[in-house]
């Protein structure tokens, strides 16, 4: 996309590349040292019982993680992609979540097919809907938009 988007010489660009190939690194190495020290301090702090893994520890340590390399500070671009990556990722696992526990079985009052058609339109949902709202956005309120988003749907 660098090459694509972005003005300057080749060695601008490929700077540009390698430094924000270290960042993501960086912040990816920083949130799991977070991640995985607050995994170890719970399962040790756990009151009842000592040594197991809780039932929202991957939640509160992820939460910490998140805060600390994500949720404070500059939001450099490079946070802002990794932060959008997640978070497309954590909407689709929901929409499949909340059609995977939908009854196969008669007795669940939804007709066979409508169950089917449930269960495998996560993604067709997901995907239309996200560009009917980057269009629409584009379109009415561009500057709601990230910059590199904002530049690259200005070639389309």
């Amino acid at each position: 996309m660098v090459f694509l988007f972005r003005s300057g010489t080749f060695r601008e660009k490929i700077r540009l590349i390698f430094k924000a190939t270290r960042q993501h690194a960086r912040n990816l190495a920083t949130f799991a040292t977070i991640y995985k020290t607050m995994m170890l301090l719970q399962r040790r702090l756990n009151p009842t019982n000592s040594g197991k893994e809780g039932r929202y520890d991957t939640f509160v340590a992820g939460l910490v993680g998140g805060y600390a390399v994500f949720g404070r500070g500059i939001q450099s671009s490079v946070n802002q992609q990794i932060v959008i990556y997640v978070f497309a990722r954590v909407v689709l696992a929901l929409a499949k979540l909340s059609v995977a526990y939908i009854p196969s079985r008669a007795d669940s009052g939804l007709p066979s097919g409508i169950q089917a058609r449930l269960r495998n339109s996560a993604w067709p949902v997901f995907a239309s809907l996200s560009w009917a709202y980057v269009m629409y956005l584009f379109r009415w309120h561009p500057d709601m938009i990230q910059p590199s988003m904002r530049s690259s749907m200005k070639y389309m």
